[in-house]
């Protein structure tokens, strides 16, 4: 890992990538090895968008690294609603902390962010853009429960906004992965998405299709996503493909019994909660992955910046 920031899953070649979640099985199988690794480090937290999971377990990853967190807190009680600018607020909360995870509604906010600051700097979310370390315990969770080579992955829903599909899409072209992408017209891969996964490797691993039924038994594989409300610009464009991509037990009666289903979460009604209790389910073992996964990458991005504590 010689990345500075990591701002897109484009960044990351396999070895890298490899890198990390080897690194987070070490971490998994036993975290005692890393409990004081990064004492009197902090890590500073800048969330402009709700988060749960993300903002959580990178607190977590942390602190179980031995560090600490800074939070900005929310944006309503920052200065921001005095009218401070983005760059601005990185500059100042660098002064703070050893290193920066953003999230912010507007895509490319990371890149200019990273422009501004010394520390290492991590995207956990630019609007409809990319979110990299999502994809990094998506990719830990997929080679966990189905192996990353010869995999056969269908990706369904929110494929518009979805920032957590255009990551790990980019990602998997690292691993020659059959690609199936299942969405409403309306919602799918932006085109030049479609035409990056096409130019990084054998367009004939890339598809895109508007029913499930078609491609289900064939997969490995399946990563939903909910139809992201907060994204459309018309509400009324929303309520016409609102629920009209969901799965329940029914659905998987013609998949394979191997198959592995994932969310990034939250879910609102894409997954039955009757799956919940079958062997497909990996999403909430996914929710828990973000924690080792995380403490990995910030393990290796603070020892290659001197952010590692003497011993």
């Amino acid at each position: 890992m010689r990345h500075d920031h990591l701002i897109t899953s484009k960044q990351l070649s396999r070895a890298d990538i490899e890198t990390v979640l080897d690194r987070a099985a070490e971490i998994d199988a036993d975290p005692s090895t890393v409990a004081d690794r990064h004492a009197n480090t902090l890590l500073g937290l800048l969330f402009f968008e709700p988060s749960t999971r993300t903002k959580m377990s990178f607190e977590a990853a942390m602190k179980r690294l031995g560090g600490d967190v800074v939070d900005m807190g929310s944006v309503e009680s920052s200065s921001v609603k005095k009218g401070e600018t983005l760059a601005d607020t990185v500059r100042v909360i660098e002064g703070y902390a050893d290193a920066l995870v953003l999230r912010h509604p507007k895509q490319g906010a990371a890149t200019m962010a990273s422009e501004f600051v010394d520390v290492p700097l991590l995207n956990a979310g630019d609007g409809a853009g990319h979110h990299p370390t999502q994809t990094l315990l998506d990719l830990y969770t997929i080679r966990e429960n189905a192996g990353l080579d010869d995999l056969t992955i269908g990706i369904m829903g929110d494929l518009k906004y979805g920032r957590t599909v255009h990551s790990l899409a980019y990602a998997l072209t690292n691993f020659d992965a059959h690609q199936h992408f299942i969405s409403p017209e309306s919602l799918q891969l932006p085109r030049e998405v479609v035409y990056d996964l096409h130019q990084a490797g054998d367009g004939a691993q890339v598809r895109e299709h508007d029913s499930l039924e078609e491609v289900l038994p064939s997969l490995d594989v399946l990563y939903m996503t909910r139809i992201q409300r907060e994204r459309f610009p018309d509400e009324n464009e929303y309520q016409k493909v609102a629920g009209e991509y969901q799965i329940d037990l029914e659905t998987l009666e013609v998949a394979s019994d191997e198959l592995t289903i994932m969310h990034p979460l939250p879910r609102v009604d894409e997954i039955a909660p009757s799956i919940d209790e079958t062997e497909h389910a990996a999403y909430f073992e996914q929710a828990h992955n973000g924690v080792p996964v995380r403490m990995a990458l910030l393990d290796l991005l603070l020892s290659e910046t001197g952010g590692e504590r003497d011993e």
